[in-house]
C-alpha cells in the first residue's frame, strides 16, 4: 500500500504524539507509526514531573485542559540530607516559577484521545521498518501493518522511536557520535495507591542508599530506592520495598508513610547517553533516540519536549514560509539543551546517590558539596532553576 504525507512520525510515545499534534494544529499533516499496541503505549509508567516549558507546549498543541484540572502545582521540593529536611523554594529561588505533577500515562492519554479526534492515521504493531533515501529529498518508510505491507513517502522522517529504535540503528555508524556513561546502580520504582507522604516530592540521601518519595495525585504514589544494578524485581516483595524505604526516611516521613499492595513494580537502570548529531539529511532524532538522562531530577520528559518544540517550529517554518533556517539550526540548537540537562543529571545523580567504588575523599567532597548547595543561596538558586527547566532561548546566541 503506497501512502504520501508530509512527515511520517516514527514513534507513538509522547515526543512522537505531541510533535505530531503541533504539526496537525499548524495544518501540517502526518502519519505515525509504532511498534507496540496503543494499550502498551498508554500503559507505560514514566514520568511524572513537567516543567513549565512542557506545560506549555501542552497547552499549544491543545491538550492541557485535564492536565490543569487534576495536575498538582509544586512550588518546591525537599532535601533529605542524612535525616535533616532542606526545602529548595522554587518560587522564590526563580520569580514564582513551579513544575507540574501529571503523570506521563494521563499525558499520553490526552494525546491519543486527541489524535483520534483529529482522524489522523495511526498505525500500531508494526513490523519490519526500514527507512530510505533519508539524504535525499524523498525518503521513504517501510513497514508491515494490519496485514498488509505499507510504503509511506515523505518529506521528513521524525525519529521518536527511543533508545532502542530503528531510526538512529539505520544511520551510518560513522556519521555518529555517541556519548555514554552506565551508573552501577538502577531505581526500584513502585506505584501505589497510597497517599503521598508529603505535599512536595521528598529526596532523600541516606547512610542506606537513595530513595524519592514521588507522587500521580492525592491517592496515588510513586516511590523509588537506589539497588544495585545486579538486583531484580522477584528479589524485592512489596513488604521489603516498604521496610527499606522507611530506613532511608525521616522520623516525619515514617510517621506519614502509609503502605499497600503495588500496582506496578520496575527497576530502571540509569545511564546519560547523547548521540551526535540529530539531522541527517531529511531524518531528524528526537526524545531517547538521541539521549537518555538519569531520571534524578525529571529531565527526561521534559527534554523530549523541547526536542520537539524546536523540530515543530522548524517543520512549521518550513512549510508556511518555505524557509530550511531552522531545519539546519535544529541539531545545534537541541544539542545546546540536551547538554545542560546531561549536566544538571548527571551531577545531582552524583550528589545524591552512593557509588560502590567511592572513596573517603570522595564521599568528604560530596558531603561538601551538599553542605554549600544547602547553606548557600546561590547554591540553591542554581538546582532551583535547573529544576524547573531553562528557557528555551536560554543561552541563545544573539
Amino acid at each position: 500500500m503506497q501512502q504520501r504525507t508530509p512527515v511520517v512520525i516514527v514513534g507513538a510515545g509522547p515526543s512522537g504524539l505531541l510533535l505530531g499534534q503541533l504539526l496537525y494544529r499548524a495544518g501540517i499533516d502526518n502519519i505515525l507509526i509504532e511498534r507496540q499496541s496503543a494499550h502498551h503505549v498508554q500503559a507505560r509508567i514514566r514520568a511524572g514531573i513537567l516543567e513549565q516549558v512542557t506545560a506549555d507546549l501542552l497547552d499549544e498543541a491543545g491538550v492541557g485542559q485535564r492536565m490543569h484540572q487534576e495536575g498538582v502545582v509544586h512550588h518546591g521540593f525537599t532535601l533529605l540530607l542524612d535525616q535533616v529536611r532542606h526545602r529548595i523554594d522554587l518560587a522564590a529561588l526563580t520569580g514564582g516559577k513551579h513544575v507540574m505533577v501529571y503523570g506521563q500515562t494521563e499525558l499520553t492519554r490526552d494525546l491519543m484521545a486527541a489524535r483520534a479526534a483529529a482522524g489522523l492515521k495511526t498505525f500500531y504493531q508494526v513490523e519490519n521498518v526500514r527507512l530510505h533515501g533519508f539524504d535525499s529529498e524523498r525518503p521513504t518508510v517501510t513497514f508491515d501493518a494490519e496485514g498488509a505491507a505499507h510504503t509511506v513517502h515523505a518529506d521528513f522522517i521524525a525519529g521518536c522511536d527511543g533508545f532502542h529504535g530503528v531510526c538512529r540503528a539505520s544511520v551510518p555508524a560513522q556519521a555518529l557520535q555517541t556519548y555514554e556513561k552506565v551508573y552501577p546502580f538502577g531505581w526500584l520504582g513502585l506505584l501505589s495507591d497510597t497517599p503521598p507522604v508529603d505535599a512536595e516530592l521528598i529526596y532523600a540521601r541516606s547512610a542506606r542508599g537513595f530513595a524519592l518519595c514521588s507522587q500521580r495525585s492525592a491517592t496515588r504514589s510513586r516511590h523509588y530506592l537506589q539497588v544495585p544494578s545486579t538486583d531484580t524485581v522477584a528479589q524485592w516483595s512489596d513488604d521489603r520495598f516498604w521496610t527499606e524505604l522507611r530506613h532511608r526516611l525521616d522520623p516525619q516521613a515514617q510517621e506519614r508513610l502509609v503502605t499497600g499492595a503495588s500496582i506496578e513494580k520496575s527497576i530502571a537502570p540509569l545511564r546519560s547517553f547523547v548521540s551526535e548529531p540529530l539531522r541527517f539529511g531529511r531524518l531528524f532524532l528526537a526524545g531517547d533516540a538521541a539521549h537518555i538522562v538519569p531520571p534524578t531530577g525529571a529531565k527526561g520528559l521534559n527534554l523530549a519536549a523541547t526536542d520537539v518544540k524546536y523540530l515543530s517550529a522548524a517543520l512549521i517554518e518550513f512549510y508556511q514560509d518555505r524557509s530550511e533556517a531552522g531545519i539546519l539550526a535544529y541539531s545545534e540548537r537541541c544539542l545546546r539543551r540536551i547538554w545542560r540537562a546531561e549536566r544538571f543529571s548527571w551531577w545531582f545523580t552524583h550528589l545524591m546517590h552512593h557509588f560502590p567504588d567511592d572513596d573517603a575523599m570522595e564521599a568528604r567532597l560530596r558531603a561538601a558539596e551538599l553542605d554549600y548547595l544547602v547553606h548557600s543561596e546561590a547554591g540553591q538558586r542554581s538546582i532551583a532553576e535547573n529544576y524547573v527547566g531553562l528557557p528555551l532561548d536560554f543561552g541563545a546566541a544573539g
